[in-house]
């Protein structure tokens, strides 16, 4: 498949918030505009400069098809354990279907290997019922009721 991964820089962030959009929910809440707004940027520079945050950007060849963005936690439950946290997964609208997705999961883990993580976890929202299946055939289990509030 030719894919590779690398830390994102700011100068990705165009094709970034433009995948983030790229969907019926994402639509609704990203600003996909012209000059990108400054909250991306503001957000981005914090992300980069924490060593627990890692945006990742999947590339075939030159070309950013993918992107996701892995937090590590350490928690006391557990016994002090760390964990990593999946967040943003996307893929290029003209590559879906081509296994990028599966291929920034299994990249995911790995770095949570790497890390010394016991558990690895993300959420997804409950009406993305193809990425609900996505993440069951990757081995995720639904073993957690989340709960959000918007402030």
């Amino acid at each position: 498949m030719g894919i590779s991964f690398r830390k994102a820089n700011e100068h990705d962030l165009d094709t970034i918030v433009k995948m983030l959009a790229n969907d019926p929910l994402g639509s609704k809440r990203e600003r996909n505009e012209r000059r990108l707004p400054d909250c991306y940027k503001n957000a981005f520079q914090p992300i980069s400069a924490d060593p627990n945050n890692e945006l990742i950007v999947a590339c075939q060849e030159n070309e950013i098809v993918g992107v996701q963005q892995i937090t590590f936690t350490p928690y006391l439950t557990h016994q002090g354990g760390w964990r990593a946290t999946i967040e943003g997964v996307r893929t290029l609208s003209t590559e879906r279907g081509k296994g990028i997705g599966s291929e920034l999961i299994r990249y995911a883990i790995q770095r949570a290997k790497e890390r010394g993580c016991h558990l690895i976890q993300l959420t997804t929202d409950k009406q993305r019922e193809e990425a609900l299946r996505f993440y069951e055939r990757l081995g995720f289990e639904a073993t957690h009721e989340g709960m959000k509030m918007k402030l």
